[in-house]
């Protein structure tokens, strides 16, 4: 089970370690899954700022930092998960958990609050 929040449209967000040469695969992987905004941007930009692509089914957040957690630390966490017959690296629960407090948003405190049922 992927960790998620009901909503009315579907977002993933990516979390990546911020090097030139995951920023460029990621924008060749999204690329490849038919993602063609992606195209629009460029590894620096990745880097300088959170960015969003969008196809007509999802958006995709991709961040190279998030609240309250260190990715080296939080990479030492994940956990696989199957999603639609794929392998998926995910935040661990708890580390998800944390990042959304130290956000501190009305939303993410509320996500907290599911996640934690």
């Amino acid at each position: 089970m992927l960790y998620g929040i009901p909503r009315a449209t579907f977002d993933l967000d990516i979390l990546i370690e911020a090097t030139p040469d995951n920023a460029q695969r990621l924008l060749d992987a999204l690329l490849e899954a038919g993602l063609g905004t992606a195209s629009l941007t460029t590894a620096e930009a990745l880097l300088a700022h959170e960015i969003t692509i969008f196809n007509d089914r999802v958006r995709i957040d991709v961040q190279t930092a998030a609240p309250g957690l260190d990715f080296a630390e939080a990479w030492q966490r994940r956990e696989a998960m199957i999603y639609q017959g794929q392998e998926m690296l995910v935040v661990s629960k708890d580390d998800l958990i944390a990042s959304k407090r130290a956000a501190g948003r009305d939303r993410d405190l509320e996500d907290v609050h599911i996640l934690e049922l």
